[in-house]
């Protein structure tokens, strides 16, 4: 008899483990399905981003995991570039096309700064990784924007890596903002 209880109290167990990882999987579907994005890119929005860095941050804090972001800038390129609305827009599809064939699938996470300014944030990887794909990133904007359409393009990029941040700032919020200061500095 207590033989059968036993194996009804594993099965119950059982299926409330598989129920739970059902509404998680659900809950994430939903949270990529509505998340605020870009119009034109399809990048999240710069709102979204940082509360995801707050995310990765507090994130990499638990876990012990280096985290960096790169910040890439295409500077002055509507000032340099006299172009109409509907050739920038395309021009900016192809310079997002360059971080999603670099970027890690389901991992990395880019968005749309402002106008011209863009960060992917990479957890788990360390400074050198994001430096490295931070160069493939800027050749691949120079060769399909520069090179195939004969325009003006300045890329800069900037990689910072949370860990490497020595000093413990008050709240996350601050950490995010430095964070960001320094790949943006790294890229001037």
């Amino acid at each position: 008899m207590w033989y059968f209880t036993w194996i009804l109290g594993l099965l119950l167990a059982c299926s409330l483990g598989i129920m739970n990882v059902l509404r998680l999987e659900a809950q994430e579907t939903w949270d990529k399905e509505h998340i605020a994005l870009d119009p034109l890119t399809r990048l999240m929005t710069k709102d979204m981003m940082l509360g995801r860095l707050k995310e990765k941050i507090e994130n990499s804090k638990r876990n012990g995991f280096p985290f960096s972001i790169i910040f890439i800038s295409l500077k002055d390129f509507n000032a340099q570039n006299n172009l109409a609305v509907y050739k920038m827009d395309a021009i900016l599809s192809n310079v997002v096309d360059c971080f999603k064939e670099n970027i890690r699938v389901d991992v990395d996470i880019a968005a749309r700064m402002n106008e011209q300014d863009f960060i992917i944030a990479m957890p788990g990887a360390p400074l050198k990784k994001a430096e490295e794909i931070a160069l493939r990133v800027k050749n691949a904007i120079a060769e399909r924007v520069k090179a195939q359409q004969g325009l003006v393009v300045e890329v800069t990029t900037g990689v910072a890596e949370y860990s490497a941040l020595s000093e413990q700032l008050a709240t996350t919020a601050l950490e995010v903002d430095k964070l960001i200061s320094i790949a943006i500095a790294k890229s001037g």
